[in-house]
């Protein structure tokens, strides 16, 4: 185990140190790195995550962007969690937050990332607001992701990526689920990687000890949010 006091028994990790350092040099890989800077506007991707919004509002109040669209309808792991969809969610948190209503768009159609750059982008279109840069907010393992999803879809805007800023340790506290923040990690890596060959992104280089770290963890069963391929 790390170094540090000893953990009770309650409170051991569900995975392995060896498991964890693969697991961070993934999480790491994920995060694009991007300064957050002043934008055309900010879309806040919908998930299971809540972070989105506050940081989306933080940006907002940092003065980054004068307009915010949250997109997100529901999908099996938000339904309960988000009744009325994520982007309502997300911008019911951000007003409690002291983001005013009128800096906010809604899109509540968009089912996976594709879907709410698109129809993000249908939105701020149909409003007359010219994009020439935005700020992509997600999920922290999710940025490497939506940046080649908006690359494909988006070719023309200058794309900066955020979300919020915590390291590993404390994401799979917040969560709660050491396995399931692991698979989600695996499975988004997987897309970054099949995607661009289905069309639906740009292909982004994956440095070599990030792909063993993959394979390692593909072997130990680390595949619940995998897809076909």
């Amino acid at each position: 185990m790390r170094q540090g006091a000893p953990v009770p028994e309650h409170e051991q990790r569900q995975i392995s140190d060896e498991q964890f350092r693969d697991a961070t040099l993934i999480w790491n890989y994920h995060q694009m790195g991007h300064a957050p800077r002043p934008c055309s506007v900010a879309i806040g991707l919908g998930s299971h995550d809540l972070g989105v919004a506050t940081t989306a509002a933080e940006l907002y109040h940092a003065g980054l962007f004068p307009v915010l669209v949250f997109s997100g309808a529901n999908s099996p792991t938000t339904r309960a969690r988000f009744p009325r969809g994520e982007a309502v969610h997300y911008r019911e948190h951000a007003l409690g937050l002291g983001v005013p209503d009128e800096a906010i768009m809604v899109e509540t159609e968009a089912a996976n990332t594709g879907q709410n750059i698109a129809f993000s982008r249908e939105l701020l279109a149909e409003a007359d607001i010219a994009v020439e840069s935005l700020l992509l907010i997600s999920k922290p393992y999710m940025e490497r992701r939506s940046y080649a999803t908006c690359r494909k879809l988006w070719p023309g805007v200058d794309v900066v990526c955020a979300s919020e800023p915590l390291e590993l340790e404390d994401y799979l506290k917040s969560i709660g689920d050491e396995k399931l923040v692991v698979d989600m990690l695996v499975g988004d890596l997987q897309r970054v990687i099949e995607y661009p060959k289905l069309g639906f992104a740009v292909e982004q280089d994956v440095p070599g000890d990030v792909h063993e770290a993959y394979e390692r963890l593909l072997r130990a069963g680390f595949d619940s949010r995998l897809i076909n391929t």
